[in-house]
């Protein structure tokens, strides 16, 4: 049997196969046949082992393969992939840059074996180093000493790198996808050492792999990323959806409340059990329609007047204001506040429900002026036209019944005279009276048999509405005859005396107030309707009046300041800002108009009633 055949089959080392030939020149024997089958012996075993190892490298390539297609992450991918090209050729690193289309270049992906941080790092121009030469030519290269090697265009960022690293052989080839480079693979050792070509074929092979396992990787990351914003996407179409059919309800309820005859509170309602929280609705001047006072805060004015400047929901502290104004002068105003953040389509759905109200209080205020006028029209006339014929019927037809016994109420202001109008016919209105706007006035005749408590409450709740004092005068409208249209009437007599309570009030500086002239002592008794007032002061004081008239002295004047002096002539003169001596002779000069006794008792008390009462006069004549 041929010794070289079982040294074949048990895989002999090389130096085993000198034995035979050995052995045949120490028996004397020829060794020429054994020379040339030992040669043929050792070139089978040498294509055994190329057989082998490529056996070998296909099994690896085949399990890099199976690997690579069971990864789905790019990062985990590309480690492999590099941890793969070390183990398979043996090297002290391998590592991958991958081409950036932005800058032109290629940079440093992934490395494994490398100690070098600036190696890490590194990038590569097109062109520069044995990297950038492969990326650029998408050729393989390789080079047993790299510092050595003049086909290469070296650089002093990529030398210091390298030799950082100790790197000396390099072997790179391309990442194709199609005809398109998109790295460089690349194995190295940090010793001299040439790679074989079987080497550079397996490193091509493995780069194939990867460079499909890679766009594969990134299709499915593209894939999953794509996918996760249709997902957000399709979330934010259905909760855009949602709160459109969310608004678009609203709306059809807030529409089908109007249409109802539903009310502020109403809408205010849906918005409450749509948006949750609370809502408080203010009018034109901040005051709650719906709500309470202490939910309001000094920031919601200022949100309002943004709101209305921009036209959408402003959020202030942790509320959220819609408000509306029509011709630059603010409606209504809605203020929502709840714990949790409002998205912008439910803001509109506030906005809606701010319109929806503004267009409620708008649409009540056109039918209060609407009646508001017809109520006017049938005061004045039952002021100035007592005997005008049907007034009852009139006033019947407006639910006022004129039988009943009223008081009637004139209220002196200086607010608007829309607002205090509006107010007066909003209050007639729920008092089944009337009210009518006559000059800076407001005039109502409201059921009722007590003038001072009436006169009051006006006052009050005017001024609270004007922001400012309101004075109401009152005096009781005789019933009988007003149904009839009668000059038997009481309404046109009352309204006198509530003038003449107003400009009496208002003397004697109590601007706000409210009274009858039954409630003012002596004014109220010298002010009634049938005093003689003029008799009284002509009694009283007569003399003093003409004289002051013809002369155009300040007798008047004097004694006044001489009562308010507690009778001291210094303290007059003080008053007057004249000498003492002026003030005796002036008082000289009324003891001789109306008597010596004139400072008696009973004769001073009927002469300080009648300056009161001239001081009232005189007022309500430059009123």
């Amino acid at each position: 049997m041929n010794p070289y055949l079982e040294l074949l089959a048990r895989e002999a080392s090389a130096v085993e196969f000198e034995g035979p030939v050995l052995q045949a020149r120490a028996a004397g024997l020829d060794t020429a046949e054994l020379e040339e089958d030992k040669v043929a012996a050792l070139k089978v075993r040498a294509m055994l082992r190329r057989r082998a190892r490529r056996e070998a490298e296909l099994s690896a390539l085949f399990d890099t393969a199976g690997d690579l297609a069971g990864l789905t992450d790019l990062d985990a991918v590309l480690a492999a992939i590099v941890q793969r090209a070390r183990r398979l050729l043996s090297t002290d690193i391998a590592y991958m840059t991958l081409h950036d289309a932005e800058r032109g270049d290629t940079y440093m992906r992934v490395t494994d074996g490398s100690i070098s941080a600036r190696f890490r790092r590194l990038r590569l121009a097109m062109g520069a180093g044995l990297g950038g030469l492969v990326a650029q030519s998408g050729t393989p290269y390789n080079t047993a000493d790299y510092f050595a090697d003049e086909r290469l265009r070296h650089t002093n960022t990529i030398d210091e790198a390298v030799h950082e690293e100790g790197l000396v052989a390099i072997l790179g080839v391309p990442l194709r996808l199609g005809t398109q480079v998109i790295g460089v693979l690349f194995a190295a050792n940090r010793s001299a050492r040439p790679f074989v070509q079987e080497e550079v074929a397996l490193l091509c092979s493995l780069a194939a792999h990867a460079a499909v396992a890679i766009d594969t990787a990134r299709l499915l990351q593209e894939t999953r990323a794509a996918l996760a914003e249709l997902s957000e996407a399709n979330g934010v179409i259905s909760a855009h959806s949602e709160a459109i059919e969310r608004a678009a309800d609203a709306h059809d309820r807030m529409t089908g409340l109007v249409l109802r005859g539903g009310g502020v509170e109403d809408v205010a309602a849906v918005v409450t059990e749509v948006l949750g929280g609370t809502v408080t609705v203010l009018d034109d001047e901040g005051r709650p329609l719906v709500g309470r006072a202490a939910d309001v805060d000094a920031g919601v004015s200022d949100a309002a007047r943004s709101s209305r400047a921009l036209g959408r929901t402003v959020k202030r502290d942790g509320a959220y204001v819609a408000s509306v104004d029509v011709g630059a002068a603010p409606v209504c105003t809605l203020v929502l506040r709840t714990g949790q953040q409002v998205a912008a389509a439910d803001q509109r759905i506030l906005e809606r429900a701010a319109i929806v109200t503004a267009l409620l209080l708008l649409f009540r205020r056109s039918v209060a002026e609407a009646e508001g006028r017809v109520r006017g029209e049938l005061l004045d006339d039952l002021i100035s036209r007592p005997d005008l014929a049907g007034l009852g019927e009139r006033a019947r037809r407006l639910g006022v019944d004129l039988d009943l016994p009223h008081v009637l109420v004139v209220a002196r202001h200086e607010g608007q005279r829309e607002r205090a109008a509006f107010w007066a016919s909003s209050h007639a209105a729920l008092a089944h009276g009337l009210a009518a706007a006559r000059g800076d006035d407001v005039v109502l005749l409201l059921p009722g048999d007590g003038p001072g408590a009436v006169a009051r409450r006006v006052a009050r709740e005017l001024s609270v509405s004007l922001g400012r004092p309101a004075t109401a005068g009152a005096a009781r409208a005789a019933a009988s005859g007003i149904a009839t249209g009668t000059a038997a009437s009481g309404v046109p007599d009352a309204y006198r005396e509530a003038q003449r309570c107003a400009d009496a009030l208002l003397a004697l500086g109590r601007a706000g107030d409210g009274a009858s002239a039954d409630e003012l002592g002596f004014v109220g008794l010298l002010m009634g309707e049938g005093r003689d007032v003029s008799g009284f002061l002509t009694s009283a004081l007569g003399p003093v009046l003409d004289y002051d008239g013809r002369r155009g002295t300040a007798l008047i004047r004097t004694l006044t300041a001489y009562f308010g002096a507690g009778g001291s002539l210094s303290r007059t003169a003080d008053a007057l800002h004249i000498h003492v001596n002026t003030v005796t002779q002036r008082l000289d000069r009324v003891a001789q108009l109306l008597g010596a006794d004139w400072q008696e008792p009973e004769r001073a008390l009927e002469i300080q009633l009648a300056l009161r009462l001239h001081r009232l006069r005189s007022h309500t004549t430059d009123a």
